[in-house]
């Protein structure tokens, strides 16, 4: 694929590095340059947001603020429905975007797209059944009536590994509820927030309900609007690290707040396991998205009598991924997000080898341009090495070796992440008990994909507070309402 060639429609970077969108409006500016991760050439430069633009964010966000919150439910969800349509119409155009600023390949990309635009159609149908409850207190003195409302002016943060993904299943709920929002995207991938936007303004979203900014100053930009008392909500997916600093900060100002953070999701496969299915799985749990994930399988924990068929079978199918640039149809494992990234998986993976590790396959950097790592198994991995503490968030299966169910269960839990888990078994019956014993919000019983719009997304311990997706995720955007009646 020739890039001169590729620049059209929605996928042209040029399209959306018009400006900051604030009430409708795009405001040109320049300052963030986008790089190709694949190339490491620049594509766009996007406007670099100061805390007075942000603050211009909330004031439009509050205009229209009480309009969106009058507007019927069945009004929401049209605008709603239209955006998942123009998603789905612009799907091939979008996921090329990602794949250009992301580095992901097309494959992975136009799965996030799909995955994206669902989240528009699921609350589309959520807006519209936003329930209350009635009962009798038990002294028979009054009557219980309980509403809920929109919680306010939302921040939304979100990262580069998913750009599109993670955007919608912020503001579809958000919107449903009847809040307006203010969108923080990642610096490194910021093209995709933007298309959102414009995609947003043709589904006839009304000026002002969603704002997008990018800053270089992160920091300041949001504390600044986490201190302002007409925002009261924040919702956030990135790093434990930064999410401890984002509580602190709304704790100043007391902004609700829903957190998805960070994993070290533990991979568990017993001997009566269906070894095929397991590399299967194992392959989507690893490799999606490269494996820059928060779910992506991070620690291999597999039973002493199928372990070395188990690092045979990973060895030879990660071995024949192609590696290459996102936007290269044959390409199976795009690069990582930046040379960072890659430093911080070659600290990793030579810290375990020094301790004992051997790598199957890969093990080392790729020289040339952009910001390779190649697929890698490795196997004897010490359990006090870095790698089974730390999140990779690199195409790395570091496989270790247990005994009984109960070891199993010990190490998956040695962790202060909590986020997701998996768990191949053919004894259903094991499968649920182990599950239950891993202290994680999420567990894929024989399957390495759990995603889904309709189901609750979020974690235990260090991994998040809240929920997103499912019908608890609008929950996250409104305020519960008690009357006490009289009647």
């Amino acid at each position: 694929m020739t890039l001169d060639t590729a620049f059209t429609g929605y996928a042209d970077p040029a399209l959306h590095a018009e400006g900051l969108y604030i009430g409708g409006q795009w405001q040109a500016g320049r300052g963030i340059p986008v790089t190709d991760p694949s190339t490491g050439t620049t594509l766009a430069e996007v406007p670099d947001a100061s805390i007075e633009d942000a603050m211009r964010a909330v004031d439009a966000a509050e205009a229209a603020a009480a309009g969106w919150r009058a507007t019927p439910p069945r009004q929401r969800s049209e605008i709603l429905r239209r955006w998942f349509t123009l998603m789905t119409e612009r799907a091939e155009e979008l996921a090329l975007l990602i794949s250009l600023e992301n580095g992901k390949a097309l494959a992975d990309a136009r799965g996030e797209v799909a995955y994206a635009a669902e989240f528009f159609r699921w609350y589309a149908e959520e807006a519209t059944r936003i329930g209350g409850e009635f009962r009798h207190t038990p002294s028979g003195a009054h009557n219980i009536l309980v509403d809920h409302e929109p919680i306010g002016i939302a921040v939304l943060i979100t990262p580069w590994n998913f750009p599109a993904a993670m955007a919608t299943r912020k503001i579809a709920p958000a919107l449903a509820a009847g809040c307006t929002v203010i969108l923080k995207p990642a610096s490194e991938t910021p093209l995709t927030a933007y298309a959102m936007a414009r995609l947003g303004q043709e589904a006839g979203v009304p000026p002002g309900v969603v704002n997008v900014l990018t800053t270089s100053n992160p920091g300041p930009v949001t504390a600044a609007m986490l201190a302002d008392p007409r925002v009261r909500k924040l919702s956030f997916t990135g790093s434990t690290g930064v999410g401890r600093i984002l509580l602190a900060e709304a704790a100043k100002s007391v902004v609700n707040c829903s957190m998805e953070l960070g994993g070290n999701a533990p991979f568990l496969v017993f001997d009566d396991a269906d070894l095929s299915a397991a590399l299967d799985g194992a392959m989507v749990a690893k490799m999606r998205n490269g494996g820059e994930a928060c779910t992506a399988a991070n620690r291999f924990y597999v039973q002493a009598g199928i372990h070395d068929a188990f690092v045979a079978g990973l060895t030879q199918r990660m071995s024949a991924l192609k590696l290459g640039a996102g936007y290269d149809p044959e390409t199976q494992c795009g690069p990582m997000i930046t040379t960072k990234a890659v430093d911080k998986i070659d600290r990793l993976v030579s810290e375990a080898k020094a301790r004992g590790a051997r790598a199957t396959t890969g093990g080392a950097p790729v020289d040339g341009s952009g910001y390779y790592y190649p697929p890698t198994v490795l196997e004897n991995v010490p359990s006090d090495a870095a790698l089974a503490h730390e999140e990779i968030f690199g195409p790395v299966a570091a496989i270790y070796r247990f005994e009984t169910e109960e070891e199993a269960i010990r190490l998956a839990n040695d962790t202060e992440y909590g986020l997701a888990a998996y768990v191949y078994s053919g004894d259903i019956m094991r499968a649920m008990r182990v599950g239950r014993g891993i202290e994680t919000g999420m567990v894929g019983i024989n399957r390495g994909l759990m995603s889904d719009p309709a189901a609750p997304f979020g974690g235990a311990k260090q991994s998040g507070l809240g929920r997103e997706g499912g019908v608890i995720g609008i929950l996250e955007f409104m305020e519960p309402k008690y009357f006490a009646v009289e009647f």
